[in-house]
């Protein structure tokens, strides 16, 4: 079942088309990553989302209806550039918030004192904004998004300016509203953590939908043909051996071990036994694996060939 729908939805600010007839659909309980360039038309799509502006056209439905001001309740929203008044204290700071998501005062005391807790820093309640470091405030600021429990959480950047530590910490926390039935929009520019977070995305360019689908169908469909291998022998016998159902070949030597690493691209057509077979009678084999690409190569070569085929879509699931 999807929460999220967004049907050929456009907007326009002062001549720049910062969306043009994007659509995309977010199934619930899910981590969706809204990956692109600086500049691609993300922010807008968010802000759409959070209905803080309007679409030129298109629609957006959530949870079933149109979406209204009414549905801004059941969405948590952690932007890129954080807003946290930096003269209150942190306590009054955060009830504040909390009143404003709806909460009661009793209410929002135990979810604050909860997600204090939870993240060790209850001693930090009667200290000021500018008293923290970056990473501090960035704490405060994941907790306002999630303590009124939203149905959506977009979270904009969410690691930056964390340190390895702290940056899992929040990628659990992450994992946990996802496992307890919460949706996350989750926009980065950090390819490792959407392989590592992401069940689905969505790349957008130049204001339009290059790419959407599941993370794992992706690299398994684009890395098609690409395969992993190391062997002990000589390279260019392998090579001959094996032909023209080499597209490409990329060699490294381990230079601990008598073993030779590499890289092939393949026919898409190319029988796989029979390969494997004739690449085991000219070398010998150690090792043989699919090479699924990672999600930074996918990105860059998605971006890339948008570019060239004047920014339509390339794949779309």
């Amino acid at each position: 079942m999807s929460i999220l729908k967004v049907e050929e939805v456009s907007k326009q600010y002062s001549g720049h088309l910062a969306l043009d007839k994007v659509s995309l659909e977010i199934s619930e309980g899910k981590i969706f990553g809204l990956l692109g360039p600086n500049g691609a038309g993300k922010t807008t799509l968010i802000r759409i989302i959070n209905h803080i502006t309007a679409p030129d056209s298109g629609s957006v439905e959530f949870m079933g209806h149109q979406l209204t001001a009414k549905d801004v309740v059941h969405i948590g929203y952690l932007p890129e550039e954080r807003g946290l008044y930096k003269k209150m204290k942190v306590g009054d700071q955060a009830l504040f918030f909390a009143k404003l998501k709806g909460l009661s005062s009793r209410e929002a005391n135990e979810q604050l004192r909860y997600w204090f807790d939870r993240f060790g820093i209850s001693d930090w309640w009667n200290r000021k904004i500018e008293e923290l470091s970056k990473g501090m405030a960035q704490k405060i600021q994941f907790i306002i998004t999630v303590l009124h429990r939203p149905k959506l959480l977009i979270f904009d950047e969410p690691f930056s300016g964390f340190d390895p530590i702290n940056a899992n910490l929040l990628k659990d926390e992450i994992l946990k509203l996802r496992d307890e039935g919460a949706t996350v929009i989750f926009s980065t520019h950090n390819m490792e953590s959407v392989e590592k977070l992401c069940d689905d995305i969505a790349l957008i360019n130049r204001s339009r939908n290059i790419l959407s689908g599941n993370v794992n169908e992706i690299r398994t469909r684009m890395g098609r043909g690409r395969y992993r291998m190391s062997f002990e022998g000589d390279p260019q016998r392998l090579i001959a051996s094996l032909g023209r159902v080499v597209v490409d070949a990329k060699f490294s030597e381990d230079v601990n071990s008598n073993v030779i690493k590499a890289e092939l691209q393949l026919q898409p057509d190319a029988p796989l036994r029979e390969t494997i077979s004739l690449a085991n009678e000219a070398v010998e084999l150690v090792s043989f694996d699919r090479a699924l690409p990672s999600m930074n190569d996918i990105f860059i070569r998605t971006v890339a060939a948008a570019e060239q085929d004047g920014a339509r879509p390339v794949f779309k699931e």
